[in-house]
């Protein structure tokens, strides 16, 4: 029997199965509101069946998009757009996720198919970035403006506003964004953190943030309901973030009631060289689980159902992330079932004719 394809239970939330679509940023928002591309594009992945469907990331702050066509959920006006994206996930089987995020010094910049580079200026509608330190991510980036002591409680607050907002919007999982440089990322990294204060310097400060934001979250998020929290396990750089002190967040954050851990890499350094390959982050995901002993999540170059059934079965992690594959084909979990053997998932009633192969297809079942 596929463990893929088997309901997996974090609390009192039950996954149909360890399918999940990993946060994909599609730039396609204004003010931060979701619209029909969000709903076609989050609701066909449920509609192909899988278990656990995350938005991209969200932004808690206006200041705090990758980009001006980013998801938000800082402002009430934000919630009734995407109740309707929640209501459909839910209404084909899948759970609906979001992950809350704030990009720091990565922020206010260009939609990735414009072909340009670094930040956006003010005087083209950009803004000014903040991080925790004054450290460009590359030449191309506006240095950040350091957030003071006081403005940090503040990032703190807004992640907790945000959860309460997505409660409301109808959402069952939230996942605190502190990977890939993002802002809480940015903290954790001796690459981008040179501060001096009890936020910086030494690994137990470069950790204060992601753990007091985590705790904050989770006294608001219900208790029958998981918190993720996905990090960057390596900054793939020399004296950056690295494998050991992720292992050691990780047990911190379990103790604060995170559930699973959504394990990535890179993202704090331009240079990075990462040597990917099929599955070369999840490495990082069973060392986690073992040493830290709660559960993970791994993404990355995942692509075919063996190879994701191959990776629970070794105990390397307890649920797959899928980006690119589902972008390249949404029904990649119903696919997987076939493949498997599972016979567990369903295609939806008004495929069901087209999909079977004892069934003829008439044209009169095709029209409109």
């Amino acid at each position: 029997m596929s463990m893929l394809l088997e309901p997996y239970t974090l609390r009192q939330l039950t996954l149909p199965n360890r399918i999940a679509v990993s946060p994909m940023c599609q730039y396609s928002a204004v003010d931060g509101l979701a619209n029909d591309w969000h709903l076609v594009h989050l609701g066909s992945r449920a509609v192909g069946g899988a278990g656990l469907v995350i938005t991209e990331a969200v932004a808690v702050t206006a200041d705090g998009r990758i980009t001006a066509e980013d998801l938000g959920l800082w402002d009430d006006a934000q919630i009734t757009p995407l109740q309707r994206i929640t209501r459909f996930i839910t209404a084909q089987g899948a759970v609906p996720g979001i992950q809350l995020a704030h990009a720091g010094r990565k922020a206010s910049t260009y939609r990735p198919w414009l072909g340009k580079h670094g930040s956006v200026k003010v005087e083209e509608g950009g803004w000014h970035p903040v991080g925790p330190s004054p450290i460009a991510f590359d030449p191309q980036h506006t240095p950040p403006r350091a957030l003071h002591a006081s403005e940090i409680q503040d990032v703190v607050e807004a992640f907790v506003a945000s959860a309460k907002r997505a409660l409301e919007a109808g959402f069952k999982v939230v996942e605190v964004h502190a990977a890939h440089g993002y802002l809480l990322h940015q903290f954790l990294s001796p690459l981008s953190n040179q501060r001096q204060d009890e936020y910086g310097s030494c690994f137990e400060n470069r950790i204060r943030l992601t753990l007091q934001v985590v705790e904050a979250v989770r006294e608001v998020w219900p208790a029958e309901l998981p918190l993720f929290v996905r990090v960057s396990a390596t900054d793939w750089v020399e004296d950056g973030w690295n494998p050991d002190e992720t292992v050691e967040l990780a047990r911190r954050l379990r103790a604060l009631g995170v559930d699973l851990i959504d394990v990535s890499s890179g993202g704090t350094s331009a240079n990075a060289e990462i040597p990917t390959g099929p599955g070369y982050q999840t490495r990082f995901a069973e060392r986690v689980r073992k040493e830290a002993e709660i559960a993970t999540g791994t993404v990355g170059m995942i692509t075919e159902p063996a190879q994701a059934e191959h990776i629970l079965r070794t105990g390397q992690a307890d649920v797959i992330l899928l980006a690119r594959e589902l972008l390249r084909d949404p029904y990649w979990p119903l696919h997987a079932d076939d493949d498997l053997g599972g016979h567990k998932a369903t295609w939806p009633a008004q495929y069901q004719r087209a999909t079977s192969r004892a069934s003829p297809i008439h044209e009169s079942d095709l029209r409109d």
